[in-house]
This record gives structure tokens, sequence and C-alpha cells, in this order.
């Protein structure tokens, strides 16, 4: 922030390694993502890192060894670092230590790997260049829940599985130390019920004034036992993306601080709200939001109303890539806040897409924004922005309408009433959404390749297995005495 005005701040490569001699850097942290999302790094001492490699890129990956990315018979691969995300580390003083997120190229000058997950953000930034567009700015809310202590065991499947968490804000909790918040009874309470506020104030301060990444508000989320929520400025689509992945490795670390334990399972905790990763998004062109109208009653282009109209039009497709875990679908269901059915609205939290209604006027054109409700944190951020970016845009593209809005509840809608109105259900299961992903696919491919797709099922398919074939400790509950 410079002047109480966000400033965007580049660097050049030699700018890095000025920064690098006059912070006394001892170290790179070169961090990169796998395509399902998990963040990655190896570490190169800063006196052996030169301006070739940063121009040419770094021969130290084993594609083999990441998840996703290639097979062990063609496994060289290469990590080029972005000089604009550097960023020195605030909690490793000892060695001191920064960090370049890195994009990853194929070995032998083969160009770059199709399954890098900032390369299809990058894609998709050209290809909504191509149709005419200048930008797209996204903002996701990004929900988790931070315990003190969390313990499972599931290596012996055979014998018997179980977990147990640990909270001091919980209303299970044994300490008799604390304030305890019942189920869903977690939202905004003030301290000392609310234990997690330095811990937030730190995770702020260290994304602002380390990372560069601004946040306007942190609080406690609805659900007991540590539910947080810190929200990030928006930014355009890639940065976006590294700001997300960022934001999730700045909150682990700084839990571990606490002595605490960071996650962004969706639904950890049963009977509670679960962790959402609401996506708010708009389309610029010429200096100007696109989804602006203001002759509009609810100030909303017909732009806007196409590119709503292509999420809707896509949503169940869209839940294996915003939703990809077997975990995501137990937050998914009626009465927790989170989105299950495909309408959309101008206020209604229980539409999945809706036009936060906070300000109107020209003043405040630039919020003008769709949020879509369905995405959750166990997400890729650059898969998620890609994916809800080449949706909207097919809407855009085929002028596809997203139908009546709905004001009404709609959890409290009979099945009868829904058909009516024509309200579609998201899918109930991993399985059901990648049934879906594998149908619906076309409207991805100007941004996401087949062998990019075909890979994400594969991968969703084998957690999806695993589970299945593992009874759950509530069936003896449910199933012993039959």
């Amino acid at each position: 922030m410079i002047g109480g005005k966000d400033t965007k701040i580049t660097y050049s490569p030699d700018e890095v390694f000025s920064k690098i001699k006059h912070e006394q850097i001892k170290f790179i942290d070169l961090q990169f993502s796998s395509l399902l999302g998990r963040f990655h790094h190896t570490t190169i001492s800063a006196d052996m890192f030169t301006p070739e490699q940063m121009q040419d890129g770094l021969p130290k990956l084993d594609g083999s060894s990441i998840v996703g990315f290639t097979t062990i018979d063609d496994s060289d691969l290469i990590l080029k670092p972005d000089p604009n995300s550097y960023a020195a580390i605030p909690w490793m003083t000892e060695k001191k230590t920064a960090r370049l997120i890195c994009d990853v190229y194929w070995g032998g000058g083969r160009g770059r790997l199709e399954r890098d997950p900032r390369g299809i953000a990058q894609k998709a930034e050209s290809y909504l260049k191509a149709q005419g567009f200048d930008d797209s700015c996204w903002g996701p809310e990004v929900e988790f829940f931070v315990f003190d202590k969390v313990h499972w065991d599931v290596l012996t499947p055979y014998k018997g599985q179980s977990y147990s968490i640990e909270s001091i804000e919980a209303p299970w909790s044994q300490e008799g130390t604390g304030y305890p918040m019942g189920l869903k009874e977690g939202y905004y309470p003030s301290t000392p019920s609310d234990t997690l506020t330095p811990f937030r104030n730190e995770c702020v301060d260290v994304l602002n004034e380390s990372f560069g990444i601004l946040c306007d508000n942190h609080h406690h989320e609805v659900a007991t036992a540590g539910q947080c929520e810190i929200d990030i400025k928006y930014d355009f689509l890639t940065n976006a993306g590294d700001a997300t992945q960022t934001y999730k490795f700045v909150v682990r670390n700084i839990a571990q601080k606490f002595h605490k334990v960071a996650t962004m399972m969706p639904k950890p905790i049963s009977m509670d709200a679960g962790s959402g990763m609401h996506t708010n998004v708009s389309l610029w062109k010429d200096e100007k939001n696109a989804f602006f109208d203001e002759n509009d009653k609810d100030e909303l282009s017909q732009v806007g109303r196409y590119f709503c109209g292509g999420i809707i039009n896509h949503a169940k497709a869209l839940s294996a890539i915003t939703n990809p875990t077997t975990n995501s679908y137990h937050r998914l269901v009626p009465g927790y806040e989170a989105p299950t059915y495909i309408a959309w609205s101008a206020s209604n939290r229980s539409a999945i897409v809706r036009m936060p209604q906070h300000f109107k006027g020209t003043k405040y054109s630039y919020l003008k924004r769709l949020e879509f409700r369905a995405p959750d944190p166990s997400s890729n951020p650059y898969l998620v922005f890609a994916a809800v970016l080449a949706a909207g845009l097919d809407g855009i593209k085929k002028k596809l309408e997203p139908g009546e809005q709905i004001h009404e509840d709609i959890y409290k809608m009979t099945k009868a009433e829904r058909k009516k109105r024509g309200i579609g259900v998201l899918p109930s299961t991993l399985g059901e959404a990648l049934d879906e992903l594998e149908s619906d696919r076309k409207f991805l491919n100007p941004i996401f390749s087949n062998d990019v797709i075909d890979k994400i099922i594969e991968l969703e398919r084998k957690d999806q297995r695993e589970i299945s074939l593992r009874p759950h400790p509530h069936e003896f509950y449910l199933y012993f005495d039959v």
C-alpha cells in the first residue's frame, strides 16, 4: 500500500538479485503447484543462483515424482522462476530464505508442461484477450479450520479407522478454560470466545507486508472449533491463483508457529458448516467493468448475464474441478449455508451464483461482480479460475441466459417447486461430478487440453475408489445389528 492505495509492484531479474544481496538472503525456495493443487518446493543456495538460471530455468525437477505431471520414462522438467513472485519468507530468520514461484517446462526445449496449473491459468488469460476482453479480476473468499490437534488412524483399515479433533473452542472440549461455541454458532463472536484473533492478525500482517497480498478483513466463521476466513483483495487471474496458494502456505506455517494445525478440508467437522472458497469474478475492457450496466435494475450487464448463464449451464461439470475431493460433497448438503441448487439471484445465499448488493451506482461500478459459491479450498485455484472463466466465456459466446432469478430460500422449497422453477441440483458425490465432466467438457477445451482433463478425472477417480473400498465408522452404528 502506498498512500492508502494499492500499487502493483513488479521486479526485473536484476532487481531480484539486488534484493537477494541487500536482504542477505541465504537460500531460495523454488515453489510450484501440482496438477491438483499441492504446493511443492525445492531449495537452492542463493550463492549458486545465477541470472542465466532466472532466464532459462533450473533443471531441478523429476516430473514422475509429482502426482499428475509425467511418467517415469519421460520426466526431466525445468523450473523457471517468475521474478515478480519474489518475497522473503519472514518466519525463516536463522538462514534467511526468499521464495520464487516457478513455471514448469519440459526439458530439451520442448516448451511448457501442459499439466502445469499455473500455465493453464496463463493460457486462460490469453484466451480471454482473444475473446476481446482485457482482464478478469478474481477475489476468492478462502475459509479454513485451525485446530489444536488432529489425530487419525487409517493405516490398518481391515482392523478399523478413526479420527479425532481437539479445539478449545469446540463444544466437546474438556479443557474447561475457555468459552466453547455451539455447532453453527461461530459467526463473528467476540474475544475471548474467538481465540484465533492474534493468529489471524499475524497471517494478515505476513500476507500484507511480506508477500504483497492485501487483506481487508478477517473473522471467525460459522463453524465451531476454529473456522476462519481472511479476505484477500481481488487481482488478475494468475496473480489471484498465486495469492491463494500463498495464502494457504502462510496460514499453515503461521498455525504451526502458534502450535496449532490448519486444514483446507471442506468438511472436517460433522453436523457443522464446511469451508468454502466463494469465487468473485468480473471481466474488464477499456478500463471499465464489463459486468456493470447502470440502466439495469440490478446493474448487471448482458455480458454479465451471459457469463452467469455459462456457469449455470456447466455447474455440474465444474463441480469436478471446483469441488475435487470426496470430502467436498459432505459440505454440499442443504442446511449448512453451502450451495446445492443450481440457480442465481441478487442477495440470495441459497443460490449457487449471486450478485453482491452492498453498494449501487456508478461510484461503485468497479465492485459489480458475480459470486460463484460452490468452490471449496481443497481445489486448485489456478484450475478453478480457469474453468469458471471457460464456462463464463462459453455463456457469452453462445448467449446462454441464466434463467429467472430465485429470490426465495431454495432450501425450503419442495422438490416439485424446484422442478417447476427449473432449479437443478449439484452432484451429490465426486463420482457423479466426474461423470458430468466426462460428458460436458468441450467448453473447457479452449483452455484445458483433453490430456489435462483426462488426468484430472483419473486422479480423482482414484481417490473415489479408495473411499468406496473402506467401511465408514458410522455404518457400524446404523447396520451392526441388521
